[in-house]
C-alpha cells in the first residue's frame, strides 16, 4: 500500500516510493527520464522473461535455484526439503512451457544477448545513470542480483561484458540483508 493505494506492480511501486523519497529526481531531463524509462520497461518485458528458462534450465539448475531459495528463507527442514525438491521439479516443466511461450530457442544466447544489450545501452558509462546507478541500473541489478552467484548468473558474467557492471553495482548497492523471523 501507497497512500492508501494497493499497489501489486513492481515499477508503479518504485515509481511511487521514488517520488517520495527523491522528489528532486524530477528535475532529471526529459531525454534522461526517456531512456531511464525504455529500459525499466525492456526489463519488465524482456530481461524477466528470460531468467525462469535459465536458472530451471536443468534439473541440476532447478534444485540449485531452489537451493538457493531455501536457504533465504525462514523454512524448517521439513519444509525446505519439501519445497527444494518439489519446487525444482515443478519450475523445471513450467520454465519449458515459458521457453515456447517466450520463443526462446537457447536459453544461454537469450541471456547473453540480454546482458550485451544491457552493456551496449550503457554506452561507456559506468552506468546507465551516468556516475550513479539511476533506477533502470537498479531494476536490472534487481533482476540479476538473485542469479549472479549461480551457474547462469557465472556463466552470463564469464561470458559478456556484464561483470564490470555488475561489480560497480554491487559496491554502488551494497550486500543484501536478509532478516529471519
Amino acid at each position: 500500500m501507497v497512500d492508501g493505494k494497493q499497489m501489486v506492480d513492481s515499477s508503479d511501486i518504485i515509481d511511487k516510493l521514488s517520488e517520495k523519497v527523491h522528489p528532486h529526481l524530477g528535475d532529471k531531463s526529459t531525454s534522461d527520464k526517456d531512456e531511464e524509462n525504455k529500459w525499466r520497461k525492456w526489463v519488465d518485458n524482456h530481461l524477466v522473461h528470460i531468467l525462469s528458462p535459465n536458472i530451471y534450465r536443468s534439473a541440476s539448475e532447478a534444485l540449485e535455484s531452489f537451493n538457493y531459495i531455501t536457504t533465504q528463507g525462514n523454512f524448517s527442514f521439513y519444509e525446505r526439503a519439501v519445497a527444494k525438491y518439489a519446487g525444482a521439479a515443478a519450475m523445471y516443466f513450467v520454465s519449458k512451457n515459458l521457453k515456447k511461450k517466450y520463443n526462446i530457442t537457447d536459453e544461454r544466447a537469450s541471456l547473453y544477448e540480454a546482458a550485451e544489450t544491457w552493456v551496449d545501452a550503457l554506452n561507456g558509462r559506468d552506468f546507465l545513470g551516468g556516475t550513479k546507478p539511476n533506477l533502470a541500473d537498479l531494476a536490472v541489478f534487481g533482476v540479476l542480483r538473485p542469479i549472479r552467484y549461480l551457474r547462469s548468473g557465472k556463466d552470463m558474467v564469464q561470458n559478456t561484458r556484464i561483470g564490470d557492471w555488475y561489480t560497480r553495482m554491487e559496491t554502488a548497492v551494497g550486500q543484501p540483508s536478509t532478516v529471519h523471523a
